[in-house]
């Protein structure tokens, strides 16, 4: 089941080998993570919009029906 995977594009990797002991190489990694990703002010603006809208549905609405 392994084997119907697509590899996106990723370089071959090396099988697992638990008996070599050798340190990474200093390559950049395959993927990088959200911290580490830049973002604009635009990003900021959304993020704080959506913020805006979950505070109004989780405080303002049901203080509205109350």
């Amino acid at each position: 089941m392994s084997d119907d995977h697509d590899d996106h594009g990723h370089e071959e990797r090396p099988d697992y080998d638990p008996t070599r002991k050798e340190l990474p190489s200093g390559e950049p990694p395959l993927r990088s993570t959200a911290p580490q990703s830049e973002y604009t002010t635009r990003d900021v603006g959304v993020g704080f919009a959506v913020m805006l809208v979950g505070v109004a549905i989780a405080f303002a609405l049901p203080l509205a029906l109350v």
